[in-house]
């Protein structure tokens, strides 16, 4: 889902982080807050004004949406379902699982409680509001509180429509989890629902759009979008975590892998390995110990009028921990490394000797066999 992550900080042992698309959505957000909500709701204010208000306001929905992802993850974490942080990105905020709920309750209250903190917030900042009032708080500051009050309103009543995979989608789930003991029924069901809801968003964004309301239409069109891909990512990545349960990597593993000698010059390996195989990733191995590993990043960064100078373990053949697992670990877990590092091949270690690699082509054909032959 995400592109690159910057990490901000950790609380009560949760990551929390932005993608580099939340930066953008965070300068939008407090150029349209300073240039036209707050200008158009109190008016006779100077720029500098309104853009402080805007700033403050767009840190207000930052603050937001880390105790909407915050909640789910407490919560979560005391149904003992590992939580490897909060990830804040262009259309809001995710708690990122490293599983999914073992059962309905857990989905239904770690669903619930998202949409119940956003209601909270609202009520607060209202009753904040409510107060500034009363004692004659500055305009400027009673316009930031009413927006945080109104803007928390909306979050929770979006994310209480039964869409998946939105809050509300995961609190359908759950109860049709519930009614039929089924978990993957519920999720194709509520995921069609989900997928619905965002063909919905795109046809109404794109009737916005023809009616003269240009940006609103492109948000709505947008977040259809995003919805509809996320109903249907969703879905898949059930299927591939249901299919993959309990099968480990040495059942996968190719443990004849080709390997590099580390003897060899660079300009041997390009032509002997790299243009015969056509592989990014090449374990170095000698004797059955594994001494590193060589990609083709590392010769690009090479000038070529060295490829005959230098051996391979002349560069920089560390393997990080990132492209190497386990025989013994679970075969999701090497799914989940390739695709954060854009991979197909991981290598197979153990002990500090190279037991094979594992290929995502490999895993994709059982997937495919195994979805196809369970499909209900």
């Amino acid at each position: 889902m995400f592109g690159r992550k910057i990490k901000l900080f950790k609380i009560l042992g949760f990551e929390v982080g932005i993608d580099l698309s939340w930066i953008i959505i965070a300068v939008l957000i407090a150029w349209s807050l300073s240039t036209g909500f707050f200008p158009f709701q109190y008016r006779g204010l100077s720029t500098q004004t309104y853009w402080i208000m805007g700033i403050v306001g767009a840190l207000g929905l930052f603050f937001s949406i880390i105790v909407h992802e915050f909640s789910h993850s407490l919560v979560a974490r005391n149904f003992g379902i590992p939580m490897k942080g909060i990830t804040l990105f262009i259309f809001g905020g995710v708690a990122e699982m490293g599983e999914e709920p073992s059962n309905a309750k857990a989905e239904f209250f770690m669903a619930i409680v998202g949409p119940l903190a956003s209601l909270a917030l609202a009520l607060i900042f209202y009753g904040l509001y409510m107060l500034g009032v009363g004692g004659a708080w500055p305009e400027t500051v009673n316009g930031v509180v009413k927006y945080l009050s109104m803007i928390n309103g909306l979050l929770a009543f979006f994310n209480l429509i039964p869409a998946f995979p939105l809050d509300g989608g995961r609190v359908l789930r759950s109860v049709l989890w519930k009614i039929k003991g089924n978990l993957r029924w519920a999720t194709r069901v509520s995921s069609q629902v989900g997928s619905g809801f965002g063909i919905f968003l795109i046809i109404f964004g794109f009737m916005r759009i023809f009616s003269g309301n240009f940006i609103g239409g492109m948000w709505f069109a947008l977040i259809g979008l995003f919805v509809q891909n996320a109903a249907k990512m969703s879905y898949q990545q059930m299927i591939t975590r249901q299919a993959l349960e309990g099968e480990q990597v040495r059942r996968f593993m190719k443990s004849d892998p080709v390997t590099v000698p580390p003897d060899i010059t660079v300009d041997e390996f390009v032509d002997k390995y790299v243009y015969q195989l056509f592989y990014k990733l090449y374990p170095v191995a000698e004797n059955g110990h594994l001494k590193g590993c060589i990609t083709t990043k590392e010769i690009k960064e090479l000038p070529r009028d060295q490829w005959k100078k230098k051996k391979i373990k002349d560069l920089n053949i560390s393997c990080s921990e990132e492209i190497m697992v386990q025989p013994d670990d679970d075969a999701m877990k090497a799914i989940s490394i390739m695709k954060r590092n854009n991979m197909s091949r991981l290598m197979v270690v153990e002990n500090e000797k190279l037991q094979g690699v594992i290929v995502l082509k490999d895993l994709l054909e059982f997937l495919n066999l195994k979805v196809d032959l369970d499909e209900v």
